[in-house]
């Protein structure tokens, strides 16, 4: 199973692409850390939006599942960034 979420947000407080790299470098290192793959996908120009691409692969749709509510539960935590849509796609 192959859990793919597409992670639009806004980081508030940030002035630059640089203060965005920061922030995004920091939640890309934690998400990281649960063994899935991150990548930002589109808002590269824009200096308070992202959209990121999150995919975890497993056996079992649970555990799927399971990784993907732990990195959007990181990402809430993170008063710094703050997720404005979720789409979720399966692929088998």
């Amino acid at each position: 199973m192959i859990l793919y979420y597409e992670v639009d947000c806004i980081i508030y407080d940030s002035h630059s692409l640089k203060e965005k790299r920061h922030v995004l470098k920091s939640v890309v290192h934690r998400l990281r850390e649960l063994n899935m793959s991150v990548s930002e996908l589109a808002e590269q120009d824009l200096w308070q939006r992202t959209v990121l691409g999150l995919v975890t692969i497993s056996n079992a749709r649970v555990q799927c599942e399971r990784v993907m509510d732990q990195a959007i539960a990181l990402i809430d935590r993170d008063p710094r960034i703050e997720c404005l849509n979720i789409t979720r796609e399966w692929y088998d």
